[in-house]
């Protein structure tokens, strides 16, 4: 069973994880200012990241668990939830920015607590509490309100914007599940290491075959956010993200993740000067509730 200390711990490295994660919406809006596409920023993400991966990737390599063997299937799903978790579900959430604001994205993006906990009752055949229950509908509230007052102001867009946000959820969801039976076989650095390893590659085949930018041809201020959003919204909370999954599983990390559509709003706020409805912010601390519900309760158990 998991200790009051570790899960605590857990708890702390993923909202850090979250809110680094959570800076790259709003980075991203800001590189659009300068006429630059998604999947032209996800380059300059992945190649920043690219080598910070290589050299851990290299690290680890003999490096496996004690008494776990790796098979050819365990790589293979490796390689599928690379292409789901951080290639899909980020190239998704980019072009979804194109359309909406960053404080919204990151609140329909936490649709994915659902859609995990519906997988791991589904495949892991993991029960679904009332406190979860509890949890998730509070914060499926708060985003429903939040959404809902954006598309009576802005529209077409919103609705656009958001289809791709909800494609996003339901991928990293993939991911988060997958990774959660996952990681304990590969330790949590080699399989973050590899797993975003291929996610890169396929970023590179992506822009590769229908980019038309000239990636050498860009303002300096878009290799400066690309260069932020690599090191601080990707290297550094993927492993931390990695790290609460294995304390606290994915289900309940999936939970305190709620913190990420807080946090961004916050950033979106200062650097964006993008403001919320009151029902939007009813909507925020509807997550927040949530969030302290299921920490508070599992902190006494």
């Amino acid at each position: 069973m998991t200790s009051k200390k570790q899960f605590w711990t857990g708890i702390a490295i993923g909202v850090l994880g979250v809110v680094l994660f959570s800076s790259k919406a709003v980075m991203v809006k800001l590189a659009y200012k300068y006429n630059v596409d998604a999947i032209s920023i996800l380059l300059l993400r992945m190649l920043f990241a690219f080598p910070f991966y290589v050299v851990i990737a290299l690290y680890q390599k003999t490096k496996t668990p004690k008494q776990n063997t790796i098979t050819k299937r365990d790589y293979m799903w490796l390689v599928c939830f690379g292409v789901v978790g951080y290639y899909l579900a980020s190239y998704f959430d980019f072009v979804g920015l194109k359309y909406i604001k960053a404080s919204l994205e990151r609140i329909i993006l936490f649709l994915y607590p659902t859609i995990v906990l519906l997988l791991n009752k589904i495949v892991f055949k993991q029960k679904i509490n009332r406190l979860q229950t509890l949890a998730i509908g509070l914060t499926y509230v708060g985003i429903v309100i939040a959404f809902w007052d954006e598309l009576k102001l802005s529209g077409i867009q919103s609705l656009i914007g958001g289809a791709f946000i909800v494609l996003s959820a339901f991928t990293y969801a993939s991911y988060l599940v997958g990774s959660g039976w996952l990681i304990p076989k590969f330790g949590v650095v080699k399989f973050t290491a590899y797993a975003m390893l291929v996610s890169c590659l396929c970023v590179f085949i992506h822009y590769s075959i229908i980019s038309t930018l000239n990636l050498f041809n860009l303002e300096k201020e878009v290799y400066i956010l690309g260069f932020l959003i690599a090191v601080f919204a990707t290297v550094i909370p993927s492993f931390l993200v990695s790290t609460s999954i294995k304390m606290i599983n994915s289900s309940n990390f999936a939970i305190v993740s709620g913190m990420g559509p807080i946090s961004t709003i916050i950033l979106a706020s200062i650097f964006l000067s993008e403001t919320l409805t009151l029902l939007q912010s009813v909507g925020a601390l509807v997550v927040i509730a949530g969030i302290l519900i299921v920490s508070l309760n599992k902190s006494e158990n």
